[in-house]
């Protein structure tokens, strides 16, 4: 037989696109169609309703950026056609095929009930099926004109990423609006043709089963009659019938496919648009739901029900429907899909507590599992937060995204830093937009990497990065590929139900142990650094406010826990975790309105803060200490005036002055308070820290070394650092002036000023202070840099194998040399308020007040010695997709810690974010918790969330070995019981000496319930 498969292939192709395609829809009248154009931002259904609409032609520019058109169309189902499927078919004059970052929209009754979105890839309405003739049809539709920022493949900056800077000249041209008939044999002869052509090509070119569906095609084809199509379409589908029937092998792959709309809660569009958004796309898979029996949604983000629920209650009635039917699957069980380095402990327990919540609430189903496909990484502690939370699997995709190293498993048990084991999967399709085409299938095949020990993966389908959801025509390839020769079988079914099945198949699957670290996407850690302090200025004012609103529910009679108000900002806090906002890589509009949130949200914790601080009476001026550490530094009074302190963990003393240490002084450039003596050069930089307690210098180089990095990575702007980012450099030397500004015998601080590039500054005060060996380096910075990112450097004179970084509840221990890829892939890495570094018997800290992303190396000296550096990113300026992206002023601290043990450490990163109160007027009430045993830290005080009044406390162990303690209280103690994160009992925890015996193991996290006595 001759080889004719081009001839077959192009034949195909051409008659599927130009004739089967195109003939999908019989025959159409068009829409009467009038506009409104939406003053400002977008109204109720009500007030577009009562507008006064003008006519509205096709082929006319409509929607300046981010507006709302609301349209009327009006018409009429002919007679002739009673018999046959009726639809709506409007092209709003859509650009490519991304269906979450251009225009879309809403369709209503007049009623205001919606029914349905209208995306580039889901154009149509449903009006009758069959039609009886003759019905009217009457939309409002709601048109979001939301322009394409991506467009030209993430090349070129544009301003339209806020509505202050974005202009008013329209961006689309509507296409058409139509009633149309749905020629179903067609559509469905579309989708075998597609079927079968995507899965020949992707077969093997000695593969049978190749030749075998190109002459079935190629037979079918003799078939069509290119003056009928519609009337010779049952002819070819009655053709591929047998070839369509042929069963796949006994040990072909099982895909368990999951529908899924991957709707971000905001990027590329502002939060008020992701509102619409969940609307539009919840609208569809409703809708889809009603039209297949077999349909099967998973949902995660309870935020986002939330948003449903209070804006669109038809459709949320929808959704509650469709999760009783069985249809809907919630799932993930949090408030959003955060980011999965940066958010703190605490936080990512609350995004649990709330999410799970949520769903136990309104549906009475408690999620099972962790849904992540899109984070940047994972922290290893997760899976004991996910566990203690009541999940029993993890799912993510990303990490297929590497840009080094090829993940070694898509199904294994994953290990956290304290032991606990959660089973994972990672999606072999490589996408969570999946929509079952024949190359998504073969890759899902081909990728799995863990053949010969399971047979099955999971796919999410669905048209997502904005929306959209699934669409009727995947679900149709979906039950086409069921049983088909040649490819891997797919099942729909939910995400519990695939787990289930995996783990029974694999319980011995292999062991990850430790972080998730994505080989991308390092910038995350640093873009948009206003964002990230508010984050984590926000995260620590949450802890203040619980701590002493508690103490005062305890200890002031009339006082009332803020419940309402604590659990709203708690979820404002979360929101704005979510992974698009939180590390930085959303448009500037995102980024304006984060900010002033983050503003709102502090100025609300410190009034409640200052409320529950008054409630506690009388009794002179005190300062009050949220650290889970004792602490004895030095304050200032309302005049400015320094004073040494002693405060304990979790409470308060009165402000004078406790002893008085060895006093700082101050000679030229050095500053001295007997523990530390630090010398500032003439260019700024630290030439010197002595560490007066060992003996010993510290820096083996001059440290806080301020260096501006070239930084254009390869593709994603605010989302990457790339490696050559190190190879073109200044560094900031040329100090304007270098004086001292402070000289008392508790603080000695010298002024640093410099100017460099374009147009920018950077003052910096370093202050000892008495009492202390920690070096503080406020930070001033008006940045106008362009493709740059600026490093602070300590190079420090120790030989150290590994750093250790804070993550949550812990820390993670990273080797400082580059032995293999792996290790040189994590050229830039998160941590929290610390990074540690050490050798045996010593060892120094990075502490800061708001930064994250950092890097570690070591090199070997001439002399022998080595040089471990750790440099402390500070601010970047990506210009894609915010142009404007760090522009301005920038304020923070951080600080050299000599001499630091892990516990020193950890101490210090909680003092320097949570800076002493002072408080007139204030009683001295006991702390309302405090811990007897190293190791033991406390991470959260709070009342329980059900007003029984009880407290609950959450701890961990903190210096990652076993720990052993007992908690006291400050008020009468009835009983303790451990609990998971959501409050609820698990087992009696054991009393004595009036106390909680606390065992612990390695970073465990550990909830106590508090019963009053």
């Amino acid at each position: 037989m001759h080889d004719e498969r081009r001839r077959i292939e192009e034949r195909v192709q051409r008659l599927h696109d130009q004739r089967i395609k195109t003939a999908i829809y019989a025959a159409t009248v068009p829409f009467e169609v009038e506009a409104w154009q939406a003053p400002g931002e977008p109204v109720p259904f009500e007030e577009a309703a009562a507008a006064s609409y003008e006519p509205f032609a096709m082929g006319t520019p409509w929607g300046p950026p981010w507006g709302t058109t609301w349209f009327r169309m009006r018409g009429r189902v002919p007679e002739e056609w009673a018999g046959r499927r009726v639809e709506a078919v409007i092209d709003l004059g859509f650009v490519g095929d991304w269906p979450g970052n251009q225009a879309e929209a809403l369709v209503h009754l007049l009623d205001g009930t919606p029914l349905k979105a209208v995306n580039p890839l889901n154009q149509y309405v449903a009006i009758a099926n069959p039609a009886t003739g003759g019905e009217t049809v009457d939309f409002l539709v709601e048109a979001a004109s939301n322009p394409d920022i991506l467009a030209d493949n993430f090349s070129k900056v544009t301003p339209l990423g806020d509505k202050l800077t974005a202009g008013d000249k329209p961006l689309y041209t509507f296409r058409a609006a139509d009633i149309a008939i749905l020629d179903e044999e067609v559509w469905h002869l579309d989708l075998d043709v597609q079927v079968l052509r995507e899965l020949m090509l992707e077969l093997g070119e000695h593969d049978p089963r190749r030749h075998e569906i190109a002459h079935a095609l190629d037979r079918a084809m003799d078939l069509l009659d290119l003056d009928d199509v519609s009337g010779s379409a049952p002819a070819v589908r009655e053709a591929l019938k047998p070839v369509l029937a042929r069963p796949a092998h006994a040990s072909a792959h099982t895909v368990s496919g999951v529908g899924h709309a991957h709707i971000d809660s905001a990027w590329l569009w502002p939060i008020r648009e992701t509102k619409r958004k969940t609307s539009r796309t919840f609208s569809n898979v409703t809708s889809l739901a009603d039209e297949y029996d077999d349909f099967i949604f998973a949902c995660s983000q309870a935020q986002q029900y939330e948003w449903v629920r209070d804006n669109y209650p038809k459709v949320w009635s929808r959704i509650q429907e469709s999760v009783k039917k069985g249809q809907w699957a919630p799932v993930g069980g949090m408030w959003v899909e955060s980011d999965g380095n940066l958010p703190g402990g605490e936080a990512v327990a609350r995004q649990f507590v709330h999410g799970k919540r949520f769903f136990i609430e309104h549906f009475g189903i408690e999620t099972k599992g962790v849904w992540l496909p899109d984070s940047f990484g994972y922290n290893a502690a997760y899976p004991q937060i996910a566990k203690l939370a009541g999940n029993e699997w993890f799912l993510t995709q990303k990490i297929s995204w590497n840009q080094t190293n090829r993940f070694p498993h898509h199904t294994f048990w994953w290990e956290g830093i304290d032991g606990t084991r959660i089973f994972t999967h990672f999606p072999p399709v490589d996408t969570y937009n999946a929509r079952f085409s024949g190359e998504e299938m073969s890759r899902a095949v081909r990728n799995y990497q863990e053949k010969g020990g399971a047979t099955r993966s999971l796919a999410p389908f669905g048209w997502g990065d904005g929306g959209g959801g699934p669409t009727r025509e995947i679900m149709e390839r979906a039950r086409r590929l069921a049983d088909l020769e040649g490819s891997a079988k797919v099942v729909v079914e939910h995400p519990d139900e695939f787990f289930a099945k995996a783990r029974d198949e694999y319980p011995d699957a292999p062991v990850w142990v430790g972080e998730l670290y994505l080989e991308l996407h390092r910038a995350t850690y640093t873009s948009q650094a206003r964002t990230k302090q508010g984050n984590r200025r926000s995260e620590h004012l949450l802890r203040e406010a619980e701590l002493w609103a508690t103490t005062a529910a305890l200890h002031a009679p009339g006082y009332a826990y803020p419940y309402e108000k604590l659990d709203r900002l708690w979820k404002t806090v979360l929101l704005h975790q979510f992974h698009d906002i939180l590390p930085g890589s959303s448009i500037a509009w995102v980024h304006r309105e984060a900010e002033a949130e983050y503003a709102r949200v502090a100025g609300e914790l410190k009034a409640l803060t200052d409320e529950a601080v008054a409630a506690l009476g009388e009794g002179g001026t005190r300062v009050f200490n949220t650290s889970p550490y004792d602490r004895a530094e030095v304050v200032r009074t309302a005049d400015g005036a320094p004073v040494f302190v002693e405060v304990p963990a979790s409470g308060s003393a009165p402000l004078t002055d406790a002893r008085p240490p060895q006093p700082v002084t101050v000679d030229g450039r050095v500053l001295d308070n007997g523990l530390v003596r630090v010398e500032v050069a003439e260019d700024g930089t630290l030439s010197s820290v002595r560490d007066l307690r060992a003996g010993r210098e510290v820096l083996a180089e001059p440290g806080n070394l301020l260096r501006l990095h070239t930084d254009l990575p390869n593709y994603w702007d605010a989302w990457d650092i790339d490696k050559h980012y190190k190879n073109r450099y200044t560094d900031l030397l040329d100090a304007t002036s270098v004086t001292v500004v402070e000289q008392d015998p508790l603080i000695g601080a010298i002024r640093v000023e410099r100017g460099f590039g374009k147009g920018s500054k950077i003052t910096q005060t370093i202050t000892v202070r008495a009492g202390s060996p920690r070096i503080d380096i406020e930070t001033d910075i008006d940045w106008h840099e362009t493709e740059k990112i600026l490093k602070a450097a300590f190079p420090v004179d120790i030989r150290a194998p590994h750093s250790s970084a804070e993550i949550q509840f812990g820390h993670i221990q990273r080797p400082t040399h580059t032995n293999t890829s792996w290790e040189a892939a994590r050229f830039e890495v998160s941590g929290h308020r610390w990074v540690h570094i050490g050798e045996p018997g010593y060892g120094v800290a990075v502490i800061n007040d708001s930064t994250y992303g950092h890097d570690v190396s070591r090199t070997v000296r001439d002399d022998g010695g080595t040089t471990t550096t750790v440099r402390l990113s500070l601010v970047r300026a990506p210009r894609i997709p915010d142009p404007e992206a760090d522009q301005g002023r920038h304020r923070f601290t951080y600080a050299l810690l000599p001499g630091a043990t892990i516990e020193d450490a950890v101490a210090e990163g909680y003092a320097l974010n949570l800076p002493l109160r002072t408080a007139e007027a204030a009683g001295a009430p006991a702390p309302v918790v405090s811990v007897e045993g190293e190791g033991v830290t406390v991470e959260a005080v709070k009342l329980a969330d059900d007003t029984s009044g009880d407290v609950v406390v959450r701890l961990y162990e903190s210096r990652g070995g076993r720990a052993r303690g007992v908690l006291r209280t400050g008020f009468p103690l009835a009983g303790a019981q451990i609990t998971d994160l959501l409050e609820r009992p698990a087992e009696n925890a054991d009393l004595a000496d009036g106390g909680v015996c606390v065992t612990l193991r390695p970073f465990q996290i550990l909830t106590l319930r508090l019963r009053r006595g």
